[in-house]
This record gives C-alpha cells, structure tokens and sequence, in this order.
C-alpha cells in the first residue's frame, strides 16, 4: 500500500531546521536489545522530470549538452538516491565507522551528487583541469565557499550544524549537489530499486521523513515494535518545474 503522507517543499523546511536551534544530543549506546526495523520502497509513477545542461565554458572538460533526470526511477518505479531517515531520536545504536566525506568535482558534476553525513569535516577536491568555485548553502546562508584553481587540489569545510546543505559551483552554474547532515545514524538512502533498510531501531513513535531534492517532503509518524518489521512504502510528488 502506497503512503500519501503531508508534503512540504525541501527548501523550506531546510530554513525551518535552520531556525530551530541546535539538533538533540545523541547518546551512543551501541546495543539496541530488541530492536526494530524500519524497511520499504520510494516510488515514482509518470513521467519523472528532466533538466537540460548546456555547458557553455570548458567543453573538453564538462562535456557536451545533456538532459539529466531529476528523479532517477528504476525499471520498477522504484527511486534511487532518495533520503529516508528517523527525526529526533536521542539514543540508540553506533554511528558507521569513521571514514574521509569527500566532495568530489568531476567532469563538472559533484560526486556523490547527494550523501548523507554526521556533522563534522567534509573535504572538497577537485578531479578537473579547470577552476571550480564550490559554495554550499544551509537555505540561503553560506555554509563553506572554496576556490579551488588546481587539478588534485583538496579543501577541507566544516559542517557542524544538521540540515540540508545544497552545493552549486559558481564557475559552473549548472552543478548541484545535496550534503545532508543529519544528528543520529538513523537513516538510509535508496538504492536503484527504490528500497530502504533502517535497523536496531529503539522501540517508540518516531517522525520519518523522505527527501529527494525535486520532489516535495515526505513526513509521517511511525511506530516501531521491539523485533518487529515496519514496512511502508511511499510515491513521490514532483516539485513544480
């Protein structure tokens, strides 16, 4: 069965979360003794919308025209690169193992395109022979600003505050990006068929919320049972182009 659940603009509530304050504390306590598991599909069905590139500087380098696709729907109607995670959740089980966020300019476009860190240090480098200008904004305020002239070259940026991060390149007006910075590690992105896997959820009510920077937010109170299964399954609404 399909959620419709209440849908709100990612910008928006990205201004909210700014506005907020500072993220709850999260407590590790590593073992989560019967713990849930919150699992299911993000679907589009449609026509997903497209955007048209035309690189009109460094042409060897970025390549040609192109038309991207703002949702990436699998076979299926399953969606990749979708964020799905649980808010304000205070204890509950480790963070992943530490290891280097990079944000990488490649052939003009940011890889990843969209990655899910803890707050913290996020290193910017550059793959490409040509000058790119890499400015990340929490809503409307910049969140780093790094010039980065040199091929290889490697700029380290703090983001220590939980929120959307949207990254542009300014000698690239074309390049877009998605940091989300999140406060517990409850969280998962989609993979090509659209599908999500969260575990050793602590028993409770918590606030889901599904992310995928075209299309409109996703909300909706889940309550998850100590050793039990929580399988939903969302569609998404495209933004207006």
């Amino acid at each position: 069965m399909v959620s419709r659940a209440p849908i709100t603009s990612i910008l928006a509530v990205s201004m909210a979360m700014m506005l907020a304050g500072p993220a709850i504390a999260y407590d590790e306590i590593v073992a989560v003794p019967g713990g849930g598991v919150v699992s299911g599909q993000i679907l589009f069905h449609g026509t997903a919308p497209t955007r048209q590139i035309i690189p009109n500087k460094d042409v060897e380098t970025c390549g040609g025209p192109r038309e991207d696709a703002l949702i990436e729907v699998g076979p299926g109607g399953g969606v990749a690169n979708t964020l799905v995670y649980l808010a304000d959740v205070d204890k509950g089980k480790a963070w992943p193992a530490a290891k280097p966020v990079e944000l990488v300019n490649h052939h003009c476009r940011f890889e990843p395109e969209l990655q899910v860190i803890r707050p913290g240090n996020i290193d910017v480098v550059n793959k490409d022979p040509v000058l790119h200008n890499t400015h990340g904004y929490y809503g409307r305020r910049t969140a780093f600003n790094t010039a980065l002239p040199n091929q290889d070259q490697r700029v380290t940026a703090e983001l220590l505050k939980t929120g959307t991060v949207r990254v542009d390149c300014d000698a690239h007006g074309w390049m877009e990006g998605w940091v989300f910075v999140r406060d517990n590690p409850y969280y998962a992105v989609t993979g090509a068929d659209g599908k999500f896997v969260i575990a050793d959820v602590p028993p409770g009510t918590y606030k889901l919320v599904v992310m995928q920077p075209y299309s409109k937010l996703i909300e909706q109170s889940v309550t998850v049972g100590g050793g039990k299964p929580t399988g939903l399954s969302f569609e998404l609404e495209p933004l207006p182009q």
